[in-house]
């Protein structure tokens, strides 16, 4: 069931829940010029959306996809991004009625590249104020990430127990209560 005519307009819908209805934007998909419309009645969070993935597979090179409004495509604007670099390493377009954005036209393409430099933007942000939060706890003698669960005695007692050739790897794991790469790390 591949289509041949080059250029084709592909919709795409999505509601979040069961309750609401794709009405609204399967008109506004068929006013567009697209003949072919996929759905999905799913969160925007969620990983498995059939109608998008079978939209994505049946689309060629020179086809653009065309859905309601942005926020029925990705889960952020990151998600959002990585999608439109996927279909347009394909060679196929996007466009967005709602917001009137076509990244088949050069218009289109630079309102993208913007908003892939806003969340650029937004990550680096977010970096920056991680690192000095961890600095300012650091400087106040907090240490982050995980409790260590090997104490001075208990690498002292790891080490007496691996000199004892009767007890087994498994066995000092267990009574220890560590993995294999734990017992190895600290106890080497």
């Amino acid at each position: 069931m591949r289509h041949q005519k080059i250029g084709t307009l592909v919709g795409y819908a999505r509601v979040s829940t069961q309750d609401q209805n794709l009405n609204l934007q399967n008109d506004a998909l068929k006013a567009a010029g697209c003949k072919k419309i996929y759905r999905d009645k799913a969160s925007g969070a969620a990983e498995d959306r059939k109608g998008l993935s079978e939209a994505i597979e049946y689309m060629r090179k020179g086809d653009t996809l065309v859905i309601w409004k942005l926020d029925r495509l990705g889960r952020s604007l990151r998600h959002l991004i990585d999608v439109v670099k996927s279909l347009n390493d394909r060679g196929i377009g996007l466009k967005s009625l709602q917001e009137n954005i076509d990244t088949t036209t050069s218009g289109g393409k630079l309102i993208f590249h913007m908003f892939g430099s806003l969340a650029e933007f937004e990550r680096d942000i977010i970096r920056e104020r991680t690192l000095a939060g961890l600095k300012a706890a650091r400087a106040r003698g907090r240490r982050g990430g995980r409790p260590s669960v090997m104490d001075a005695k208990k690498i002292q007692m790891a080490k007496v127990m691996l000199k004892d050739k009767n007890n087994s790897i498994a066995d000092i794991c267990r009574t220890l209560g560590l993995s294999k790469a734990t017992l190895y790390r600290y106890a080497q």
